[in-house]
């Protein structure tokens, strides 16, 4: 890809479509890691706006040093061998099994909206993510960066309206169950950007690469960040607000979008199963890549993405939510120690 089709909207729109996925733009993300700590969550939400800016930055900066071309040279450049090579196969499992959630959440979708059998929506979510990626990263960038506008419009405006159209009741809040892994707020708060800044390294690295200017990612990583904030606050304030009503359903933003009207709901539901595919895309492409590690034709690489996708398929009936509870914590603790050794590499004497 021509490095000055990388624009600062691209960079803001790719990062944006990288991190939400099946979890944010369903509710479940916000639900488990934000609205069950009540009032406190807000202050969370705050702090991971901030430091999506901070390191979706720093990340594209070092794909521009090392030339990166998946996330590899990153974590062995920050991390050293030992913590390098730890930091390596966090990412590259978490690749997989966050390509496997999003294929589950689209089964997910595909059930509680469309009253199908689950295969049908994973099946679907395989298939499209499988082409797109089989296309290279230019049609990954491109697809990824044309849907995020409309995702952000679309669940900033439902979580608005839904707010206005509906009672408020903010201690309602107080009935959604912590998980096991989660202690406090801003633990919690630090997981969730752990386990979507990690694997995005993925992406961000090669796309500071490609773009090979610090002013554009460095506006890209602010615009990003931004967006994920006001998207995820936006989510936050209309679940905390429903809390009764969407606690033990899989998808709590279709059950929001619901309460306005069916073709509200419908709607949605397009718009979430393309948030699942952008994120279904870069997953797919870290994991693949990272496994060739662009050392192998492309007969190989192609190999490596039909295999992985039909082994996500596979393990995504493990289940949607469950994925989320108990995966996304763990991978969250393990990436820490990446984000750590990130920091300390950039402001190191």
């Amino acid at each position: 890809m021509n490095k000055e089709r990388i624009t600062t909207l691209k960079v803001a729109g790719t990062y944006i479509g990288t991190v939400v996925g099946a979890g944010f733009a369903s509710g479940q993300e916000v639900l488990q890691f934000f609205v069950c700590f009540g009032k406190m969550g807000f202050w969370g939400l705050l702090v991971v706006t901030l430091l999506f800016i901070f390191f979706g930055y720093i990340i594209m900066e070092l794909g521009i040093t090392l030339k990166a071309s998946n996330h590899l040279p990153i974590v062995m450049k920050t991390g050293g061998r030992i913590i390098g090579r730890f930091s390596d196969a966090v990412i590259t499992f978490f690749l997989f099994g966050a390509l496997t959630a999003m294929i589950a959440g689209s089964g997910a979708i595909f059930t509680q909206e469309f009253h199908l059998h689950p295969l049908i929506g994973s099946l679907f979510m395989a298939v499209i993510t499988a082409i797109t990626v089989l296309g290279g990263f230019h049609g990954i960038i491109n697809s990824i960066s044309f849907v995020v506008p409309f995702l952000i419009i679309a669940v900033v405006g439902v979580s608005i309206a839904s707010i206005i159209t509906s009672p408020t009741h903010l201690e309602t809040s107080a009935i959604i169950p912590k998980g096991p892994f989660l202690r406090n707020w801003l633990w919690a708060s630090i997981l969730y950007l752990s386990y979507n800044t990690v694997p995005s390294i993925s992406i961000l690295g090669p796309l500071g690469y490609k773009a090979n200017s610090r002013r554009i990612i460095r506006n890209g990583a602010i615009l990003g960040g931004l967006g994920l904030g006001i998207g995820a606050f936006a989510i936050f304030i209309s679940l905390y607000s429903n809390a009764k009503i969407i606690k033990d359903v899989e998808i709590p933003m279709l059950v929001i979008a619901g309460g306005l009207s069916p073709v509200v709901k419908i709607l949605y539901s397009v718009v979430l199963l393309a948030e699942i595919y952008t994120t279904a895309v870069s997953d797919l492409y870290g994991f693949s890549a990272r496994i060739c590690n662009n050392g192998k034709g492309k007969k190989h690489i192609n190999s490596v993405i039909l295999a992985s996708i039909a082994a996500a398929f596979v393990l995504s009936l493990a289940g949607f939510s469950n994925l989320v509870k108990y995966m996304y914590p763990f991978v969250g603790y393990l990436g820490v120690i990446t984000l750590i050794c990130i920091i300390y590499h950039r402001y190191k004497a």
